[in-house]
């Protein structure tokens, strides 16, 4: 005799135990074991692949830069002659122009992307927050040789007349401020790099901000507004300790990106390998600039090798910018395991 079920009171899930064979197992998947290990041998080849590429990045170098490294060796670093008629060289000025429009461009980034970070995602009117959202991502799709041009053509003229004119009247005798601004009024130099590269990394840094900001959670808000808190204790006493370490990564990435810089520093630094006056306005050198004006019609011999000695350089800068950032990432999440 055939079994029968019991009322249910859901006659859907009735018809449908009716309708299956009773006692019968499941259906399972054939397994493939095959699948699984080629997954696991295509992710573990990619992984090899990235570091087998940075060996080779690296060996390349070395091996290229060699006639340079034997015959400086690390007094390259502060070696301030480049003379490729004498065939002497050195990459101070580069070096020194590399860091300081760095340091400049965000000295003056971090500060207004944090602002427009900030507003993006707690003062803004919801109308106004959308369109200036974007309107900062599309600064980040103009290409670098139109930020240089309009630095060198537009930005330039207008520093030299409206404040390094005024800067140098304003400090004229003061014995050390007087020679951080001297020098012709051209528009070209050290900060004027520094203010263009500030303008390029400014998109990259406020959208990873806003976007780090956004991941608070808004039962942290309410709770601080509840409290009475200000939107400057909020942010401060909330949004920030929660968020600090994608505060940290946003700034690497614009300073990586401020030093991997080319064709708009090309523009505006002046391409001079001299350091004679410490004037943030004098005209200078950068690792990227030197490379894109004298790879091409450099010589094979010192020469070319200095060039790539200034690469390899430069490739050490960033992996000590990148490590310097994992350390005090670690850091924080040390700090903030012990309080927990």
């Amino acid at each position: 005799m055939a079994a029968t079920l019991p009322a249910s009171p859901f006659p859907q899930a009735q018809d449908k135990a009716r309708t299956e064979p009773v006692g019968e197992p499941p259906v399972q998947r054939k397994a493939s074991p095959w699948a699984d290990i080629v997954f696991s041998l295509l992710a573990h080849g990619a992984a090899w692949l990235v570091l087998l590429l940075l060996l080779g990045i690296i060996g390349s170098l070395l091996v290229s830069a060699m006639p340079a490294i034997r015959e400086y060796g690390l007094s390259f670093l502060w070696r301030s002659d480049w003379d490729p008629v004498k065939n002497q060289y050195g990459g101070l000025v580069m070096i020194y122009g590399t860091l300081m429009t760095s340091i400049i461009a965000l000295l003056i980034a971090v500060p207004v992307s944090f602002g427009i970070a900030l507003f993006l995602t707690e003062l803004s009117p919801g109308w106004l927050r959308r369109p200036l959202g974007i309107a900062v991502e599309l600064l980040a799709a103009v290409p670098s040789i139109v930020y240089g041009m309009w630095g060198l053509l537009v930005f330039g003229p207008i520093l030299a007349t409206y404040v390094q004119q005024p800067l140098q009247k304003l400090l004229h005798g003061v014995p050390v401020l007087s020679r951080l601004v001297e020098g012709a009024p051209v528009g070209i130099g050290i900060f004027s790099a520094g203010v263009i590269l500030a303008i390029m990394i400014i998109p990259f840094i406020a959208a990873v901000m806003r976007d780090v900001f956004e991941t608070t959670p808004a039962m942290l808000r309410e709770s601080a507004y509840g409290l009475g808190s200000t939107t400057w204790e909020v942010v401060f006493r909330v949004v920030l300790p929660y968020t600090k370490a994608g505060v940290i990564g946003a700034i690497m990435l614009g300073l990586g990106r401020a030093l991997g810089e080319t064709m708009a520093i090309t523009f505006v630094i002046g391409n001079m390998n001299q350091l004679d006056s410490p004037s943030l306005f004098a005209a200078a050198n950068s690792i990227t600039s030197a490379l894109a004006n004298e790879f091409a019609e450099a010589e094979e011999g010192l020469h070319q090798a200095s060039l790539i000695y200034l690469g390899l350089i430069l490739f050490f800068i960033t992996f000590v910018v990148l490590a310097l950032s994992k350390v005090l990432l670690s850091q924080l999440k040390k700090g903030e395991g012990s309080r927990t």
